[in-house]
């Protein structure tokens, strides 16, 4: 999609009633899968032919547009034809195959479809002429997506697949041909929704040829060292990429000129075809083991869109490379898909090399390291963040309003909207503006639905009915504007606690400066509450429109596990207000006296000389940290050579040491009370920031707000947040999570599965995409950095953690996008604002600290908003409405995390547990427990549970996969996934070990209370 072949690369390689069932069964008759493979010739070099279509899910083109094919003066694309047409000629010949991946596209076709071409599609998968391949709603990104939305989008693709065409629709090779890099964790996730192997072709180009060279671009993937050899996955690297040879794109899109096989034609070429692509393959089959079969990707971006102009010439080219068999030849040719391709391979038995890292850095040339694209538009993926969060939060509610079924068309939305966000041109932030403005329409359009049922479900749990609320969210608070609480007398505010346990929120609500509230908790308590002014920064914010220049905050304790609170708020009168308004004084900055948050529990100081530098205290020890802003400039080229890379959305290309923002900042202000304690640092005009510690807290919170990043000197700027705390020794090792999950061991200028010698790129090529956090540890303390979006991240120098938060760049980096990543709102530069949250302290105590914060923050409190039209008093609102509700009837253990709780088939529950810590992490967490299931939630009581697959579309007693034999082993194969013994699952005993995550179909029946 993104760059054409390395041409150097290219030279120099030259159910019972019991339970709902969670999908369809095939027909008896069905011959799918492994068993519609056409047979492979022992002794010859089996090649096959895999016809393909990769369709982007968004990148130059909308979602719409691209399926549609409008919009053809920026890319001649339309997937509905591709449909049509591939589905006509598979009908034609059973000997042909196509497989298909993205299953947003496929799905917005299929419900277009007559019942007559219905019926046929339903053959053509049943015969295994048509396969789906990967099979999630889009070929999500593995840098910048987090495990829980990964999850829920191969979930939802999986769904559609196996309601449609039962056991054949069930995909069984992970095709990620795309993605900018591979992760750890996505491997592992294949490995649980029962995939039997993994393809892709993006990595490292010096670990490409290094593995082309030595055999070593076939391999078993030992994914998770926490589960085991369970996640053990196969995997290839394709050989050239997912493209068809040079010359061999017959399609409308490519140009090139279709195979003739008259001989009698002066435009004869199959011979001359065919000879060169013999050539190739025998080239092609010395950079893999020996086991008789290579892969031939025939296809690329959205082709196919003529399917019979493609077909036609793969017909006649593998019918002339079968007929020189006659004459000695040893290849022989077949239409196949990747499972094909995989059973032949498996049924060699022969032994592959293992790997435990990941694959990023991807760096395409040895100045173009993919890691730009980790921090690229910020607001995007924050705004993704809470889409996942408004996610979470209306299919639980929806299980708990015992009536999952009525709101599945207002869930839906959001459900598919998460799964297009997961794209890796979508989360990645590498689409052309327009597209990204449309994902925002989406998403915006999506959340509305899901709320408008939460907020219905919401009041039946407090009034007893459902009724269509008047609650509201108020989507602008991360600029501190929310007309409810800027405009209201009197309102309710909900906040609903998606997580498992108990949490406490700290609450911020922008009102005007001369106004005051109170605030009453369920118990009739009146909180205590504090007024912090706004930072000037914030005010300055382009296009917020908003009366506030003070913020009501308040501590809202215990939020109860998947349930509610709410808060009556409501605007003192003039008799107060003179009382209040001291109170706001108290709480006002300080100008005298040192600048200083917290005490010697946890706290720190700015140093009088230097506002950079901080004193930080952690349980009486004196810590020094540097914490500062600076900016790369972005490497400004024309891209015609490899040293002439331009930074770009993709590519992260710094020319020359970071310059630092604040060298003229103003004197730091102080904001002290009951609640918060803050200090407002501003370093210019563009770049500011407030540091918090609220009551109790156990991390220091660092807000961060840049932009309008300025363009004056048309110099592109890349915006980092940097922290350091010097004499730390951590011996250029730091960990950065994986999708949010298990930490990856880094080491600066090191890649443990190859020999890295060209990293002339050597802050680029140490950057790894962070999308929770980042730690250093000297073997006695840890050092952590978490954020609230992916960004890039690394640590250069021992004691240091750096961030990239913004990005404003002039210049393309040439993968295909053709625009400058220079997004703009209101006539400027884009503003971001955003959290890290640092942590510091004994290593077997913060690893329980940092793995607690990071799922507060991933899956946080929802608010909503119910305006009084009248004022009431606390006593009057108690009567008329429950202003509290728990989901469970106990919190789960502080390392069990319900990851799913969803509406599924038939009335039953969809259910995910995970354990949220790795072995070695925690002396009392990272050990095995059992819960309780059958009696944990309030609403309903789980009569039985049937355990799946992770994707929720097999039972896991039916799942097999193949076997694999890692060099270096002493077993005949990888170990199977722990299968129970029988298909039920006792609800009163549900084991998890460290890291496992467990899916179950569960029949539930309302409780009698």
């Amino acid at each position: 999609m993104h760059c054409s072949v390395d041409k150097a690369l290219l030279v120099l390689i030259v159910c019972t009633s019991a339970y709902a069932v969670p999908w369809r069964k095939s027909e008896p008759s069905a011959k799918c899968g492994y068993e519609s493979c056409h047979p492979v010739k022992e002794g010859y070099l089996n090649v096959h032919f895999i016809p393909h279509t990769h369709d982007d899910v968004g990148w130059l083109k909308t979602v719409d547009q691209y399926y549609f094919g409008t919009n053809s003066s920026i890319q001649l694309a339309g997937v509905q034809f591709i449909l049509d047409s591939v589905i006509t000629e598979l009908a034609k010949d059973p000997n042909k195959r196509f497989i298909y991946v993205e299953t947003a596209f496929f799905w917005k076709w299929w419900v277009d479809q007559s019942e007559d071409t219905q019926s046929i599609v339903k053959d053509l998968v049943a015969s295994g002429r048509l396969e789906f391949i990967g099979g999630a709603w889009s070929m999500n990104d593995e840098a910048a997506a987090n495990y829980m939305s990964i999850v829920d989008q191969f979930t939802w693709g999986l769904r559609k697949l196996n309601d449609t065409f039962g056991e054949c629709g069930r995909p069984h090779i992970g095709w990620q041909i795309d993605p900018f890099g591979h992760s750890r964790q996505m491997a592992t996730l294949f490995s649980q929704f029962g995939y039997d192997g993994l393809f892709f072709g993006r990595l490292d180009y010096e670990e490409k040829i290094q593995r082309l060279t030595n055999k070593t671009a076939e391999m078993i993937w030992q994914s998770s060292p926490n589960i085991g050899s369970s996640a053990d996955l196969y995997t290839q690297v394709l050989y050239n990429y997912y493209s068809a040879p040079d010359g061999f794109c017959f399609d409308i899109v490519c140009g090139v000129n279709p195979i003739v096989d008259d001989i009698r034609s002066p435009e004869y070429n199959v011979e001359t075809k065919a000879n060169y692509l013999m050539n190739y393959l025998r080239y092609q089959e010395k950079a893999y083991q020996n086991h008789g079969n290579v892969i031939l990707t025939m296809g690329g971006d959205f082709t196919y869109q003529d399917a019979n102009y493609y077909f036609k010439s793969l017909d006649k080219l593998i019918k002339h490379i079968n007929s020189k068999q006659a004459s000695g030849s040893k290849i022989n040719a077949i239409y196949s898909t990747p499972s094909c391709y995989l059973k032949a391979v498996n049924d060699q038995k022969i032994t592959f090399p293992t790997k435990q890292d990941d694959f990023f850095p991807y760096k395409s040339d040895k100045h173009s390291y993919w890691t730009g694209y980790f921090t690229s538009r910020p607001t995007q993926k924050y705004y993704e963040r809470r889409g996942n969060n408004h996610l979470q939060t209306c299919k639980q509610l929806s299980v708990q309003s015992l009536a999952g079924a009525k709101y599945e068309p207002k869930i839906t939305p959001l459900r598919e909207t998460m799964g297009v966000m997961q794209h890796h041109d979508a989360i990645t932030g590498t689409e052309k503006q327009h597209v990204a403005n449309d994902y925002a329409r989406l998403l915006s359009e999506a959340i509305e639905e899901c709320e408008e049922a939460s907020c219905t479900i919401l009041s039946g749990l407090a009034a007893g009915v459902e009724t269509p609320a008047e609650c509201k969210t108020c989507h602008l608070l991360n600029i501190s504007q929310c007309g409810v609480s800027e405009h209201s007398e009197q309102f309710v505010l909900t906040l609903y606690n998606p997580l498992s346990r108990p949490v406490t929120e700290f609450v911020r609500l922008p009102i005007p400066s001369e106004t005051a509230y109170s605030v009453v908790d369920p118990s009739g308590l009146r909180l205590t509450v504090q007024f912090v002014p706004l930072p000037s920064a914030v005010l300055r914010i382009p296009g917020r429109e908003s009366s506030a220049t003070v913020e009501l905050v308040f501590q809202a304790e215990d939020l109860p596990p998947l349930g509610y609170k709410s808060y009556l708020v409501t605007k003192e009168s003039s008799s107060s207000y003179l009382n209040t308004l001291r109170a706001k004084r108290s709480a006002e900055s300080e100008t005298g006296g040192p600048v200083d948050i917290g005490d010697r529990r946890l706290g720190l100081t700015i140093d009088d000389s230097d506002p950079r530098r901080f004193v930080l205290y952690v349980d009486n020890e004196e810590v020094p940290l540097i914490q500062e802003f600076l900016y790369y400039k972005s490497m400004v080229g024309d891209n015609l050579k490899d040293y002439k890379r331009a930074s770009g959305a993709y590519i992260f290309r710094p020319d020359g040491e970071p310059i630092s923002v604040c060298d003229n900042q103003k004197k730091p202000r102080r904001v002290s009370g009951p609640v918060v304690q803050e200090i407002h640092r501003e370093c210019n005009e563009w770049v500011s920031q407030v540091i918090r510690l609220y009551n109790g807290d156990d991390h220091i919170e660092f807000e961060w707000l840049v932009g309008p990043i300025p363009n004056d000197d048309k110099i592109g700027k890349e915006v980092i947040s940097r922290f350091r705390i010097p004499f730390y020794k951590n011996n250029q090792t730091f960990y950065t999570d994986s999708n949010g999950r298990e930490m990856l061991k880094r080491i600066l200028n090191y890649r443990p599965s190859f020999a890295l010698k060209e990293n002339v790129e050597n802050v680029s090529g140490n950057y790894y995409p962070i999308t929770s956090r980042i730690s250093l540890t000297d073997e006695q303390t840890r050092f952590s950095v978490l954020n609230d979006r992916s960004q890039g991240g690394s640590s250069l120098q021992d004691g240091e953690v750096e961030l990239m938060v913004h990005r404003r760049i002039f210049h393309d980096d040439a993968f295909g996008v053709d625009e400058a990543l220079n997004e703009t709102a209101f006539g400027v530069g884009l503003v971001a604002r955003g959290h890290h949250y640092l942590t510091y302290g004994p290593v077997d105590k913060l690893f329980e600290v940092e793995r607690l914060l990071a799922q507060r923050k991933l899956i946080r409190p929802q608010y909503f908003f119910t305006k009084k039209h009248s004022v009431v008093s606390y006593e009057e609102l108690k009567k008329s409405t429950a202003l509290q509700y728990t989901g469970l009837k106990k919190p789960l253990p502080n390392n069990v995390q319900l990851l799913t709780l969803e509406p599924w088939k038939d009335g039953s529950v969809l259910l995910r547990f995970e354990h949220i810590f790795e072995y070695n992490e925690n002396k009392n967490l990272s050990t095995p427990v059992v819960i309780d299931v059958q009696d944990l939630f309030t609403k309903f009581r789980v009569v039985s549970l049937k355990e799946t697959i992770l994707g929720g579309n097999q039972w896991l007693a039916e799942n097999t996969k193949l076997t694999w034999m890692p060099e270096n082993s002493n077993s005949s194969g990888t170990e199977q996934l722990t299968r129970p013994d029988q298909n039920s699952i006792d609800p009163k005993h549900v084991m998890l070990t460290p890291m496992q995550i467990r899916t179950f179909v569960a029949e539930i029946i309302p409780n009698s209370s």
